[in-house]
């Protein structure tokens, strides 16, 4: 399964483009190293790489949002925690198995990479939308 981050998932803030580049990278290389079927070991020091990002990006996210006073924020926070909930349905999954299987990297599709290109592209876009009409106001 390939993920990239190309010009369906450019929302037009720099900020949050340039952290959707790194996460989807990470994202990549995880939902790689679960196709290859490598180690238990080595899925979940891939899940924690992902995880980490995830959870900066999200909070930088967030912070952007109460500084832009967006009034979805509450929404959008829920959402961040359904995706972190799916990361630990992730952990648990890989807890109890010997490694990631095929059907773990299906999971991954749909609880990872499809949930995030559905969210870039409409929750991520409506808080970039906001941004810009609110920054460019005089230009309306």
């Amino acid at each position: 399964m390939a993920i990239t981050f190309d010009d369906s998932l450019i929302t037009g803030n720099d900020m949050i483009d340039t952290q959707h580049r790194e996460l989807i990278e990470r994202i990549a290389s995880f939902v790689a190293c679960c196709e290859r079927g490598d180690s238990k070991v080595q899925a979940i020091k891939m899940l924690d790489y992902m995880d980490e990002y995830t959870n900066f990006h999200f909070s930088a996210e967030e912070k952007l949002q109460e500084e832009a006073q967006y009034p979805g924020i509450s929404e959008h926070r829920q959402k961040h925690e359904e995706f972190r909930n799916n990361i630990a349905e992730l952990y648990d999954y890989l807890d109890e198995a010997e490694g990631p299987t095929d059907e773990f990297t299906e999971i991954v599709r749909k609880k990872v990479v499809d949930w995030l290109m559905y969210h870039i592209k409409t929750f991520d876009r409506s808080v970039a939308e906001y941004i810009n009409m609110r920054d460019n106001a005089d230009r309306l």
